[in-house]
């Protein structure tokens, strides 16, 4: 059900699978995971993609074209009225 949650664009799912194939040493697998995981907005991701891009697993291109998209899909879920919510709940 996580590859099916996955292909349906949970980031959650995305990075679990990605944390799954990391742990089986499936670098490469793990990597693209995290990739998708961090393009959808997933912060956990975008973690690991940079991580990956510390030791050498994920390229540079790979990981500025993920911080771009990270920053695109988290614009994307911003609104006036959710930061009106939200202070409204802080107070």
């Amino acid at each position: 059900h996580l590859e099916e949650a996955a292909i349906g664009g949970h980031p959650d799912a995305r990075a679990m699978l990605g944390a799954i194939e990391g742990h089986n040493g499936r670098v490469e697998r793990s990597a693209k995971h995290f990739i998708i995981g961090a393009k959808l907005g997933h912060d956990f991701s975008l973690e690991m993609v940079k991580l990956g891009y510390q030791n050498g697993s994920v390229s540079k291109e790979d990981f500025a074209s993920a911080l771009r998209a990270h920053q695109a899909a988290v614009d994307a879920t911003k609104s006036t009225q959710r930061d009106e919510g939200e202070a409204a709940q802080i107070h």
